[in-house]
């Protein structure tokens, strides 16, 4: 048995180690073998093409980076011509990242991506706003969060992960409401709300003010929302956010996750997911353990 092995809702993983959204592209391969991933993820996709924000929109902060990109992406037609080919090419299970504005936006996109083959799962970004609520996050309302779920639960037999933000009062009943609707696992976090100002000039360091938080200050935010949301679900988790080895992989496991995202890390060690894969196997010999029975062995 390869003691690695995991599986996220309806995937077969051979290892639990993949890469988070909008951190990732093929271009990667020029760092390290994209077949050892358990799983590859997508930059997030829009129906239509978006050219972001304004610059400046990154800013690299002590303790992480700031991000405003804006889901800078081709579009979903685009997406599916030129990339989507290229993704399939490599081996690992693809999963779709995307969002929308409205959830009939939503629902058309899986629609189109059910008649491509190449695709064996989405990851449901719902940190975007929502022009049906005059712009509020699609994941910080439970109601709405269930409602689209069950949409899009009925359109496919594909994995569907639904992401989840921290910038709520309580991740657990959004979690909830997502496995409600019918989301066959969930990854999370999203990155934090932070914001960076020149203290010469007075002016935000990113041009729209606040931006998405991500890289090694989160991680104990992320541990603890894994853990909670572990102890009140029962399907699977994809955890990110902070992790910058293995040993941060191991932590988000044994809150709950049974598979893991490398992120902002990747941006100063691009081969940072492959060497976390072997530190992971290399512990998991050394403990005499299978991943699965590292899942959730956080104690008190």
């Amino acid at each position: 048995m390869n003691r690695l092995s995991t599986k996220l809702g309806r995937i077969e993983l051979a290892n639990p180690v993949t890469v988070a959204s909008g951190t990732f592209g093929l271009e990667s391969g020029d760092w390290y073998d994209l077949s050892r991933l358990g799983a590859l993820v997508s930059k997030t996709i829009t129906l239509e093409p978006r050219a972001g924000n304004q610059p400046p929109r990154l800013f690299e902060t002590s303790g992480g980076l700031l991000n405003s990109i804006g889901l800078q992406n081709p579009g979903l037609e685009a997406f599916l011509r030129d990339e989507l080919p290229l993704y399939a090419a490599v081996g690992p299970p693809l999963m779709v990242s995307f969002s929308a504005g409205t959830v009939d936006e939503f629902c058309r996109m899986v629609e189109t991506m059910e008649k491509h083959e190449g695709i064996a799962g989405y990851e449901v970004n719902v940190s975007c706003p929502n022009v049906e609520r005059e712009g509020m996050a699609f994941g910080t309302d439970a109601q709405v969060v269930y409602d689209l779920t069950r949409r899009l639960a009925a359109l496919t037999q594909r994995e569907l992960c639904v992401k989840l933000t921290p910038n709520v009062t309580d991740i657990v009943t959004i979690a909830r409401a997502a496995q409600e609707g019918g989301a066959t696992s969930l990854a999370l976090i999203n990155t934090l709300l932070g914001m960076a100002i020149d203290p010469e000039t007075g002016h935000s360091r990113i041009a729209r003010g606040v931006a998405g938080y991500s890289g090694p200050a989160i991680k104990p935010v992320a541990v603890a929302c894994v853990w909670r949301v572990a102890q009140a679900v029962n399907i699977p988790i994809l955890a990110m956010g902070g992790i910058a080895g293995w040993e941060d992989a191991v932590e988000l496991i044994r809150a709950g996750a049974c598979a893991v995202a490398v992120g902002t890390a990747a941006f100063v060690s691009p081969d940072l997911p492959v060497r976390v894969l072997d530190g992971l196997d290399a512990f998991l010999a050394r403990k005499e353990l299978t991943l699965a029975e590292l899942v959730g062995t956080a104690t008190f």
